[in-house]
This record gives structure tokens, sequence and C-alpha cells, in this order.
């Protein structure tokens, strides 16, 4: 019979925080099937239009982020604290940080290039 599994109790504070280039870096927390993430952009930060498997809620804590979606980044939304944006499963975005920004990200499966930080479209610069 196989063994409970256990609850794991996280403070982001006592996570590592990883600088992915000089205006991005985060923190992340994976499960078997979801990832979290506290991810920080300076003011000016850009994040690469880029699409994935993983379904995505990117919820804002602090600052903005101006999102382009799809193919022509045509959609333009903008994200202010205590809103939340879904990207669907493969829908391409890119992200300017309005403001110095503190996010929220969920992916569901957790980001496999994350973890493996083959992550290559956001550690240029």
């Amino acid at each position: 019979m196989a063994q409970p599994r256990q609850a794991t109790w996280y403070r982001w504070d006592d996570l590592p925080k990883e600088a992915v280039n000089p205006s991005l870096s985060r923190r992340l927390i994976t499960g078997d099937r979801v990832m979290l993430a506290h991810v920080y952009l300076k003011k000016g930060c850009i994040v690469p239009k880029h699409a994935h498997e993983n379904e995505q809620f990117t919820y804002i804590l602090d600052g903005a982020l101006r999102f382009l979606l799809g193919e022509d980044g045509r959609q333009e939304v903008v994200v202010r604290a205590g809103e939340v944006l879904h990207v669907p499963s493969n829908v391409p975005h890119e992200a300017h940080a309005l403001e110095d920004t503190l996010d929220v990200d969920v992916f569901s499966p957790p980001r496999e290039d994350w973890l493996n930080k083959t992550d290559a479209y956001l550690r240029r610069k």
C-alpha cells in the first residue's frame, strides 16, 4: 500500500530568488501538476513573445503588465494589481512591465523549461 502524501508549507521569503536576467527574477514552488511562481519584473522589462502548452494564470500583486496576445499581438490587455489574466494553452503572448511589478504566475502542468533552465527566451540580455 502506498504511503500517504504529506502537505508541504512554504514561505516566499525563504525560497531562493533566481535572477533570470537583469530585469527579471523569480521564486518557484512546484507540485506534481501545478507550478506557482513569484515573478519580479523591473519597469521596462519585456518578456518576449512565446507560447507554451501550459495553461497560465497571471495575478498581479503590485505594479502593472501590458500583454500583447495572439500571433499578431493585436489583442492588448493591461493587467494591474488585484487583476488576473488567463492565458490558455499555446496562445502566443508577450508582456511589458509598465511599473516595477510582482506577479504570481500559476502554470499547469509545471513549466519544465523553467525547472531545467532551458527558457532561453527569458535569459537574453
